[in-house]
C-alpha cells in the first residue's frame, strides 16, 4: 500500500504529542489565508483542518479549500475552524467530523465565536475557554441535577457578553449570578468531569483518518 501524504493544521485543539499518538502525519500550525492554497503545489492526499485562525489573519477562505476538492484532495474538518469550514463546503464534498461539526451543521451554533479562543503562539496553550465546550458541560450538569435549565440559560448569555480573549469558567461562573452553593457544586463538576468538546472532536478526525488509510 502506498504511504498516503496527509497534512494535517492543528493547534490550541489537541496537544501535538497527543496527536501524533493517533496519527503519523505532517503537522502544521493553525491554518490562515493561503496555507490549503500553497500546498496545491505538491498535492498531499488529505487535509485535514481542525485549528485555524479567526480575527489575528485573514482565515482560511472557501476558494482555497474548493480548489483542493477539485484537485481530488481529501479535506476534512472538525473541532474548530475545521468544523466551521466542513459545515459551509460539505455540500462539495468536504467531510466534517464530530459534535462541533454538528452543531453548526444543524444550526445549534452560528458564530464562529463559539469556538474562537486565545493561546500561547509558542506554545499552544489555551489562554481561554470555547465557548462550545462551556455550552456542552453545562447541559452534562444539568443532566446530572446540578443546574437546571434556566440556569444553563442564564451561564450561557453570561458567557456569550464576555469577548472571548477573556472567556473562563472562573469569570463566567462569577459574573453569572448564579448561587454559590451551585457554584461550588458546578466547580467539582467541572474539575472532576468536564470536557474539552474540542479536544474531543479532535482526536475524532484523527481517528477517522488513520482508520480510512488503513482501508
Amino acid at each position: 500500500m502506498d504511504q498516503k501524504r496527509i497534512v494535517v493544521f492543528l493547534g490550541p485543539s489537541l496537544a501535538l504529542n497527543d496527536a501524533r499518538k493517533i496519527l503519523d502525519a505532517d503537522y502544521y500550525p493553525p491554518v490562515a489565508r493561503g496555507d490549503v492554497e500553497a500546498l496545491l503545489n505538491d498535492l498531499p492526499d488529505i487535509i485535514a483542518i481542525i485549528d485555524g485562525v479567526f480575527h489575528h489573519k485573514p482565515a482560511v477562505s472557501h476558494r482555497e479549500i474548493l480548489r483542493a476538492l477539485k484537485s481530488e484532495v481529501t479535506v476534512i474538518g472538525g473541532s474548530s475552524m475545521g468544523a466551521l469550514r466542513a459545515t459551509e463546503l460539505d455540500y462539495a464534498g468536504m467531510i466534517g467530523i464530530g459534535k462541533v461539526y454538528q452543531s453548526y451543521r444543524d444550526g445549534k451554533i452560528e458564530s464562529d465565536d463559539d469556538v474562537a479562543i486565545v493561546f500561547d503562539p509558542v506554545t499552544h496553550e489555551l489562554l481561554s475557554e470555547a465557548l462550545v465546550s462551556m455550552s456542552y458541560n453545562f447541559q452534562m450538569a444539568e443532566k446530572r441535577g446540578i443546574i437546571t435549565h434556566n440556569d444553563i440559560e442564564m451561564l450561557y448569555e453570561t458567557a456569550k457578553n464576555i469577548y472571548y480573549p477573556q472567556r473562563n469558567y472562573l469569570r463566567v461562573l462569577n459574573e453569572s449570578g448564579l448561587e454559590k452553593d451551585k457554584i461550588k457544586k458546578l466547580e467539582a463538576f467541572l474539575d472532576v468531569e468536564g470536557i474539552d468538546i474540542k479536544a474531543e472532536d479532535a482526536k475524532k478526525v484523527l481517528k477517522y483518518i488513520k482508520d480510512l488509510v488503513q482501508g
